[in-house]
């Protein structure tokens, strides 16, 4: 990252995900003049599944209230994190989409907590976000992040949002608008915004709806190349 960061220099134009990264490239010395920032774009690639075909496929019950965490299982990505939340949450299944180098630790961690019944870890998943609608809520407990795809993702599938508050996130969502925030490393607060989605149903919808309008305004594809267009064009034009 550092050979990185100290090539982007160099270069006559870069282009960052979000402000937060936008921010740490310039303090790294990167020129402000010569960053733009461009977000990730969205548009489906798979149908989504039914709720219910969403939970026979992911094999949870047809039942009860499920939080969906979908992401590499890494220390970065804070899954640890999610099963502390979960020993706040005895009525709640949690669905590990995804797999990584702390797979094995954490389930050594959801048996010593007594959370083995109330886990189903899935693995890697080709086009996961198809399985959304299985969910009551999606969680993103990341220490840190870009732009994450997958909350987007759960945008398209109308899922309620509980995220941290870190790098990008706040880009794509934003508090009590539609999703959620926590600060990173928070467990207690991660249970809290979690309840707050199930019991509070009036005002989960009105952040799914938000949502949904946000989506199909911020993070279409046409103003993303027209963002690269315009990076591109300035570039030719000084290199000319």
């Amino acid at each position: 990252e550092w050979v990185q960061v100290a090539s982007y220099r160099r270069w006559g134009h870069v282009v960052a995900v979000s402000r937060p990264l936008a921010h740490r490239l310039a303090d790294a010395g990167v020129p402000s003049e010569r960053l733009h920032v461009v977000r990730n774009a969205w548009r489906p690639t798979a149908a989504l599944e039914g709720r219910d075909d969403a939970r026979r496929a992911l094999g949870l019950p047809a039942d009860g209230i499920v939080v969906g965490w979908v992401g590499r299982l890494e220390p970065e990505k804070g899954p640890e994190l999610m099963l502390r939340a979960l020993q706040g949450l005895p009525d709640v299944t949690l669905c590990m989409v995804g797999g990584g180098s702390m797979e094995r630790e954490l389930r050594r961690v959801a048996e010593a907590a007594g959370l083995t019944g109330r886990v189903r870890w899935t693995g890697w998943l080709a086009e996961a976000g198809r399985y959304l609608p299985a969910f009551d809520v999606l969680a993103l407990s990341s220490l840190t992040e870009g732009t994450p795809i997958i909350l987007l993702e759960a945008l398209a599938a109308e899922v309620p949002i509980v995220a941290t508050d870190v790098g990008g996130v706040p880009d794509v969502v934003r508090d009590e608008r539609e999703a959620l925030l926590v600060a990173p490393g928070d467990a207690e607060a991660l249970v809290r915004a979690v309840q707050a989605c199930v019991r509070d149903a009036a005002a989960t919808s009105g952040r799914v709806r938000a949502g949904v309008e946000r989506l199909g305004t911020e993070f279409g594809v046409e103003r993303w190349v027209q963002a690269y267009e315009t990076v591109y064009r300035k570039a030719r034009g000084e290199a000319a």
